[in-house]
């Protein structure tokens, strides 16, 4: 999975980066709302919700405009209502399966933007359920592999982490939904920095691209993570970590 693992490592900081310049706070404030809205506003009893905020403070999110969307989640203004996660599915190049989740207040433009995203680099959109079967949503937290020795991760299998998967210069501490923040609390707490710590698709099989697959693939990528519904995007490929490195340039 090493080519999986350093697509998630290299998005996260992407995504950190240019939620600094502005570009992703409505993305971020439309996901606590949701989270709020589903499961309630207090962040310590709503996993899905203590991990929005959390990424919305990475981005140096202003506390004021966390409060305001949870309190637009929690509250009776019609905002939230209007809002809701979808799921689109599709196949990119090399047979690649993706994943799209986009949470929109219309389903339609989002259905044409992902649908326009898909047919202008060469993939196409699948119906519900073609590939979604082929992910499974996950607790996933990246740490570098050069600073710390698995055994270092110990506090992360005491807290109700699944599994570690140890893949070339990182380690992937995988857990089930509910056990998410206890394991990254308990990380935290043992002194480890995390690069990357989200709730995402995990793919059950992968499909190995070569390069040319990738720089296709990653352009498509790119093109539905830009689109302002668009959460996050998932996809069951595995590539040569050096060969991401070169397309993510």
């Amino acid at each position: 999975m090493s080519g999986h693992s350093k697509w998630a490592s290299i998005k996260h900081k992407k995504a950190v980066v240019d939620s600094r310049r502005g570009a992703q706070f409505s993305k971020l404030a439309r996901a606590i709302m949701v989270a709020a809205r589903d499961g309630g506003g207090d962040p310590s009893a709503n996993a899905t919700l203590e991990n929005a905020v959390r990424k919305a403070k990475e981005a140096s999110m202003p506390k004021d405009n966390i409060e305001r969307a949870i309190a637009k989640g929690t509250g009776e203004g019609g905002e939230a209502e209007a809002i809701e996660t979808v799921l689109y599915e599709g196949y990119g190049p090399g047979g690649v399966a993706i994943l799209v989740e986009a949470i929109t207040d219309n389903r339609n433009r989002t259905g044409a933007d992902v649908r326009h995203a898909f047919s202008k680099n060469g993939a196409s959109m699948g119906e519900p359920g073609s590939v979604a079967y082929l992910f499974a949503k996950k607790g996933t937290i990246v740490i570098d592999a050069t600073r710390y020795a698995e055994d270092e991760l110990m506090a992360a299998v005491d807290a109700g982490a699944e599994d570690i998967v140890a893949d070339e210069d990182v380690f992937e501490v995988i857990s089930e939904q509910a056990d998410f923040t206890a394991v990254r609390q308990a990380l935290e707490q043992a002194g480890v920095e995390m690069q990357s710590a989200e709730l995402s698709y995990r793919p059950s099989v992968l499909v190995p691209v070569d390069e040319g697959h990738a720089v296709k693939l990653m352009r498509l990528l790119e093109s539905l993570e830009e689109l302002d519904d668009v959460e996050a995007v998932h996809a069951n490929f595995d590539a040569p970590a050096e060969v991401l490195e070169r397309v993510a340039g």
